[in-house]
C-alpha cells in the first residue's frame, strides 16, 4: 500500500519513531499509516541500518545497464549529430552506415542518445501525414523552378534561384541573385545545362520572369528554353503544391542554412550555398528516396547544350509564318496575334480534325489554337488574339 501523501520521509520518520517506542504493535502502527506490515518492516529495517538517511527513496535505476550504448557510441552519435544538427535518428544512421562506421545503434537508439543529452528540439513543422508522392520515371524528364522568398543581407537582398530534378529531388542550381530578371535565371541555366545538360521538360510558376498574365503566358526566357528544346509548363494559379518538392527544398534550404545564418552579401551566401548543396546532394538522405542521396538517383541528361541553334524543321503539311513587328502574323487572309515575345520567330499553324481549327506551335511547344470560324478577315483592321 502507498504512503499518503504529506510529506512521505516525515511520515516515515515519525512512524519508526513511533515503532522504537517497543510498546507499541507494529501491526496496528502499519494500519494506522495505511501501510501494509511488510512496508512497515521494510522501512524499520533500513532505519536500523541507516538512520534517517535511508527514509528516502531509493533510485529505481539499475546499477547495470547492459543494453545501454557505450561512451565511445554515444560519442559517435553526438558528433555526427554537431556536424548535421537538423537530422533525426533515421539519417544519422543511414550516414553513418554511408561513411562506413561499425557499431551503428538504430534509429530509435540514436534518438534516445539524443534526448538524454539534451539534442532534440521540436521543430515547428506538421506532423507527417500519409499520401501518395508523385514522381517522374527518369531523372531530366521534369525540372522544377522558382525563386526563394527573397531575404534581407547585410548589403541588399538575395533572391535564391533553385532548380530541383523531380526524379531525383537532385539540385540542378542554387545561386543567391540579386534581382529575378529573365537575363540573371538565363546565366545561371546556361551553367547549369552545360553541367548537366537539358532536361525534358521544366515547370514553374506565372509570375516573372518565366510567366505573364497580360497579353501572353510566355515570356522571352521561356522562348529561349523552348529554341532549345525544353517544354514548358505552368503550375496552377494559387497551387504551389504544383511545385511541391522545390517548395519543401525551399524549407529545408531554410531550416538547415538560412534559418542559422547573416549573410553580407551575395558573394558571401554563394560561398554558403555551394557547400551546402553539395552535402544535400550527395550526403542528406532523403526521407522520399528511402534514405538515399539524391545523387544515387540522379545522372545528367544525355541532352547537350549548344550555344548555336540550327533552324527548327517544322513538319510537312505545317503553315509556316514569321511574327511580325506588330507581334501578328498573317495565315488565310486572317491576322493571328502571337505575342511580344515570338517576335521575329517562326511559328507553326497545324490543321486539327476540326474543320478551320488549327494549333499553333513554336518549335515542339504547342502555344495556343486559333478557330478561322471565329476570326475576322485581315481586311479588318481588328485582328484574333491566339487562345
Amino acid at each position: 500500500m502507498p504512503w499518503q501523501e504529506v510529506d512521505t520521509v516525515d511520515l516515515r520518520r515519525e512512524f519508526v519513531q513511533f515503532a522504537a517506542q517497543g510498546d507499541r504493535q507494529v501491526s496496528a502502527l502499519c494500519r494506522r499509516y495505511g501501510i501494509s506490515r511488510k512496508t512497515g518492516d521494510k522501512w524499520l529495517k533500513r532505519y536500523a541500518q541507516g538512520g534517517d538517511e535511508a527514509l528516502h527513496d531509493r533510485s529505481r535505476r539499475p546499477k547495470r545497464q547492459p543494453r545501454r550504448s557505450s561512451a565511445k557510441t554515444e560519442g559517435m552519435v553526438l558528433s555526427y549529430r554537431r556536424r548535421f544538427p537538423e537530422w533525426g535518428g533515421r539519417k544519422l544512421a543511414r550516414v553513418m552506415r554511408n561513411e562506413g562506421q561499425t557499431g551503428i545503434p538504430s534509429p530509435s537508439t540514436i534518438t534516445e542518445i539524443l534526448r538524454r543529452h539534451g539534442e532534440l528540439h521540436q521543430p515547428g513543422e506538421p506532423a507527417p501525414t500519409n499520401f501518395k508522392r508523385f514522381e517522374h520515371p527518369h531523372p531530366n524528364d521534369l525540372w522544377q523552378m522558382d525563386f526563394k522568398g527573397d531575404f534581407a543581407l547585410d548589403r541588399g537582398r538575395c533572391h535564391a534561384l533553385t532548380v530541383l530534378d523531380d526524379h531525383s529531388r537532385f539540385s540542378v542550381c542554387l545561386a543567391a541573385c540579386s534581382d529575378e530578371r529573365s537575363d540573371t535565371v538565363k546565366g545561371h541555366l546556361i551553367q547549369s545545362f552545360e553541367r548537366y545538360g537539358l532536361p525534358q521538360r521544366m515547370t514553374m510558376d506565372n509570375g516573372p520572369p518565366w510567366g505573364s498574365s497580360e497579353q501572353s503566358r510566355f515570356t522571352r526566357l521561356t522562348v529561349w528554353l523552348i529554341e532549345n528544346g525544353v517544354t514548358i509548363s505552368h503550375s496552377r494559379p494559387y497551387h504551389p503544391q504544383t511545385q511541391g518538392k522545390d517548395e519543401r527544398f525551399h524549407r529545408t534550404l531554410k531550416a538547415e542554412l538560412l534559418g542559422r545564418r547573416q549573410f553580407a552579401d551575395h558573394e558571401h551566401c554563394q560561398r554558403a550555398f555551394d557547400p551546402w548543396r553539395h552535402r544535400y546532394n550527395t550526403q542528406r538522405p532523403h526521407e522520399a528516396l528511402e534514405l538515399d542521396t539524391p545523387i544515387q538517383h540522379y545522372w545528367p541528361s544525355s541532352r547537350m547544350y549548344r550555344r548555336k541553334l540550327p533552324a527548327y524543321e517544322y513538319a510537312p503539311g505545317d503553315h509556316v509564318r514569321k511574327v511580325g513587328r506588330n507581334l501578328n502574323c498573317g495565315f488565310k487572309n486572317y491576322e493571328v496575334f502571337v505575342g511580344q515575345p515570338f517576335q521575329g520567330k517562326y511559328v507553326a499553324f497545324r490543321p486539327t480534325t476540326t474543320d478551320g481549327v488549327y494549333s499553333l506551335h513554336f518549335c515542339q511547344q504547342s502555344i495556343g489554337s486559333i478557330d478561322l470560324a471565329t476570326m475576322p478577315k485581315r481586311s479588318s483592321a481588328r485582328h484574333r488574339r491566339v487562345d
